[in-house]
């Protein structure tokens, strides 16, 4: 009972904690922020963290809170400071989701969060780091939603604070050259290109480990396919042309064949976030397709080893029916 009761009373507390947050958040000022940790002389840097942490579990914007923390503390400290109170806020809205309000963060997150769950499951930390570096969620609510799934906490932790430097630097470093600017600094300018080039790189962070998991794409095996097929948490798509599709293919699979794939990503559009595996005859035009896929944002690709060839020298069961492109009948 003791514990049931404490459960409800944090749980108040947060939904209190947040109500104020959403109330006063168009009041959030920055300049006010730095003139108050600024007057707090040594204690500065660790209130700084806990507001940071605090502001991260009530959906307060980070982006105030860097930028506050890189003109106050300097590039270096700064970024330490930002990077510690951000993980740390992640880790608590973890807790919180995982042992608190659990009903709470899966009503918010609706549908997306079985997606969720399904890539956590699949990849396990390297889904955090790809969700950190390439921002598919808002970030304080991925904080509440991965909390929901199986994955350990110290590797959500070890993850989380990783992938989240890049963008802790070079807001920071923004942050840093904003202050040089209004002083005047003599590095006003130099900082300021700086922060502009830590910007751009990590603007373009995204695309780049779009680029990567394209090319050094996870692979599945014939029993490994049948398993997740077996789950049913996993569509096939068969990028063969629509000859050789009609021949014989896995039951439920989208025909998109490879030339029309570019053209036809809106038919994929339900699975952007789920798993989708590739196969063709071999691997040749499967592992174009799961380039393709992700390059185009797709985060969870598995190209299926020696294709139907395989599924067929298995004497696995094939459908002969004639489908169209969105997996169902023609006739």
């Amino acid at each position: 009972m003791n514990r049931t009761l404490s459960r409800f009373a944090l749980l108040g507390l947060l939904v209190a904690g947040l109500g104020l947050a959403a109330l006063f958040r168009d009041r959030i000022d920055g300049a006010a922020l730095e003139i108050w940790i600024a007057g707090l002389g040594p204690a500065a840097p660790l209130v700084f963290i806990g507001v940071y942490a605090l502001g991260t579990v009530l959906f307060l914007p980070g982006s105030v809170l860097t930028l506050a923390g890189g003109a106050l503390f300097g590039p270096l400290w700064g970024t330490l400071y930002n990077l510690t109170g951000a993980t740390l806020g992640a880790a608590l809205a973890f807790l919180i989701a995982r042992h608190v309000a659990a009903d709470w963060v899966a009503k918010r997150t609706g549908g997306r969060l079985n997606r969720l769950v399904d890539g956590v499951e699949s990849e396990g930390w390297r889904f955090v780091a790809f969700v950190r570096l390439v921002p598919l969620f808002p970030f304080n609510l991925l904080n509440y939603a991965l909390g929901l799934t199986r994955i350990r906490f110290r590797h959500y932790v070890l993850a989380s604070a990783l992938c989240m430097l890049p963008g802790a630097l070079a807001y920071t470093w923004f942050g840093h050259a904003g202050r040089e600017a209004v002083t005047g600094s003599e590095g006003m300018i130099r900082n300021g290109l700086l922060a502009l080039a830590l910007l751009a790189a990590v603007a373009f962070l995204p695309r780049l480990v779009r680029r990567v998991r394209g090319a050094s794409a996870a692979t599945l095996d014939i029993p490994a396919l049948q398993a997740r097929l077996a789950d049913g948490k996993t569509q096939v798509v068969d990028v063969r042309d629509k000859g050789d599709f009609d021949v014989g293919h896995i039951r439920g699979a989208l025909n998109v064949p490879l030339p029309e794939l570019e053209q036809r990503l809106d038919e994929l559009a339900a699975w952007r976030e789920r798993p989708l595996a590739v196969i063709c005859r071999t691997d040749r035009r499967s592992a174009q397709a799961v380039e393709m896929l992700g390059r185009h944002g797709f985060g969870q690709v598995w190209l299926v080893r020696e294709g139907m060839l395989r599924w067929v020298n298995e004497h696995l069961p094939v459908d002969r029916s004639a489908v169209g492109g969105d997996g169902h009948d023609d006739r």
